[in-house]
């Protein structure tokens, strides 16, 4: 059974000192990192997500300068700048496929984007005979959230890393963990898989 590691939008913007910095960011980049180096080989195909928002317009709704931080934010992740640029603490080495999402409108999981070449994340686990997805990254209420929930949909057994995870607020990460065991995510630790 082919398996896939999905990493969410572990970039700049969403850690520590970023435009939407995720208390504990920087530590799941460092983290992610330590897993990919000691665990990496166990995956056919790591995928890792980026926003990577227009620089024109407000993307479909998505940005606003009276944000209410549910449905609209300030900006972050433009295309090309530096908070939308992974972590430095994350190492990329081993991921296959970059995957860029919310090209002028929302999108929170990376269902919703696309490598350079036009390949949706759908498509790659498809043609790689994934079945089984582990999640990781950030934010555990937003994006992890989405993403796992498409992968779920796309008909793949989902396990979410809770400690390779950060999300903006407690209450709603645990709500977002919540629904996704639901759902029938599996929740482990890294040291579990």
């Amino acid at each position: 059974m082919s398996r896939a590691l999905l990493i969410v939008d572990v970039q700049n913007d969403f850690t520590e000192g970023g435009a939407l910095a995720v208390a504990g960011g920087d530590a799941v980049a460092s983290a992610v990192s330590a897993f990919l180096a000691e665990r990496g080989a166990d995956y056919d195909v790591i995928i890792a997500s980026r926003d990577w928002h227009d620089s024109e317009g407000d993307n479909g709704g998505h940005f606003a300068e009276a944000p209410d931080f549910v449905d609209t934010w300030p900006l972050h992740c433009v295309a090309g700048t530096e908070g939308a640029d992974y972590d430095p603490l994350l190492v990329t080495d081993a991921v296959t496929h970059h995957v860029q999402k919310g090209q002028g409108r929302p999108a929170y999981s990376m269902f919703e984007g696309a490598t350079q070449s036009g390949e949706t994340v759908g498509a790659i686990l498809t043609g790689a005979g994934v079945l089984a997805a582990d999640v990781v990254g950030i934010a555990t209420d937003h994006c992890v959230r989405a993403s796992a929930l498409d992968a779920i949909a796309h008909g793949v057994q989902v396990r979410v890393l809770t400690d390779l995870i950060a999300g903006v607020g407690v209450a709603s990460s645990e709500a977002a963990l919540a629904e996704l065991a639901h759902a029938g995510a599996q929740l482990s630790e890294s040291g579990d898989v």
